[in-house]
């Protein structure tokens, strides 16, 4: 009988990268998170099987897949409000939140992911990337992961799968031709250096603490694009960008401005946000920044209405309020 313990030993480590894998399958945390858990309990019952023709990793990565494709065949896809239509035409009127039943993508923090890993799966958990992904059928989504961003083999990817290499290489030539329509390459694969990022953050943080509009369009791409699910409506455009922030965000507390801190979310730079509540200041979301090629300007604000998003990033679940 193969030793418990040491699946456990062997299997532990790679729990947060399956987390990563999952997450790119299905555009939600906490769908992964209960797939890793179905993949691990799987894996335990049937490693008094397992041979060894593979290394443990490989079969877990094997069994996640399979575990993911089934519930993706019960799970609608996840978009972003930019993937459901067409950017709003009326920036400062109210926006209504979407139906509940939208079940939109959901944010990866970096806390949540093994730093060694993350710094390899920093590409490809990008939020672009991710909100294509959900684009495609699940076989393609599961074929373009496993060679292009895992790297296998398409005989490997064959045997996970249960079917043919002829397939595999036919299904990624489709997933190819599919991203390619969802999404520019741009989009997908821009990527400035760090200490560009961390520069761009901080003026980013300063310009909207202190509501200081012009400094924040300073740092916004003429194209520059927001979204903040749950709420359906979207932005396009440095002018309906700014006249959205300037009546709906900027003020919206009577003069008590937001406080932010600095974090990393889908392997992008990131602010939580805190609004005044009394004595202190509590959670009210996490926004994604989308740095154009050049480093110093903004491309997208993905701004995620969720105030629990904030500690799952790691950051305080309280800030105190400034006495003056």
């Amino acid at each position: 009988m193969a030793d418990r313990e040491e699946f456990v030993r062997v299997a532990e480590p790679l729990r947060r990268e399956l987390l990563v894998h999952c997450y790119r399958m299905l555009g939600s945390v906490d769908d992964a998170e209960d797939l890793v858990q179905e993949t691990y309990l799987r894996a335990w019952r049937a490693y008094d099987d397992f041979e060894g023709r593979a290394s443990v990793r490989t079969w877990l990565y094997r069994i996640a897949t399979r575990t993911c494709l089934t519930a993706i065949e019960t799970r609608g896809r996840r978009p972003l409000p930019s993937g459901i239509g067409a950017p709003s035409d009326a920036p400062q009127e109210p926006v209504g939140r979407a139906s509940d039943d939208v079940p939109w993508l959901q944010p990866l923090p970096d806390a949540l992911v093994d730093p060694a890993s993350l710094v390899v799966a920093r590409g490809s958990v990008r939020l672009a990337l991710v909100a294509a992904l959900q684009e495609l059928p699940a076989r393609q989504r599961a074929v373009l992961i496993l060679r292009e961003v895992l790297a296998w083999r398409a005989s490997e990817v064959a045997a996970a799968l249960g079917t043919s290499t002829a397939a595999v290489k036919s299904t990624l030539q489709r997933a190819r031709a599919r991203l390619d329509e969802v999404a520019s390459a741009e989009d997908l694969l821009s990527e400035p250096a760090a200490v560009d990022e961390r520069a761009l953050l901080d003026r980013y943080m300063a310009a909207f603490e202190r509501g200081d509009a012009d400094a924040l369009a300073q740092l916004l791409y003429d194209g520059i694009e927001l979204e903040m699910p749950p709420y359906a409506a979207w932005f396009s455009g440095k002018k309906d960008v700014l006249a959205f922030l300037g009546a709906r965000v900027l003020d919206p507390f009577g003069g008590l401005r937001v406080r932010m801190r600095p974090t990393r979310v889908n392997g992008q730079p990131a602010v939580g946000t805190y609004k005044p509540e009394g004595e202190v200041y509590r959670p009210h979301s996490v926004q994604v920044l989308t740095p154009g090629a050049d480093g110093e300007r903004i491309a997208r604000i993905t701004a995620f209405l969720d105030p629990g998003l904030v500690e799952r990033c790691g950051l305080p679940p309280v800030l105190p309020r400034e006495r003056s």
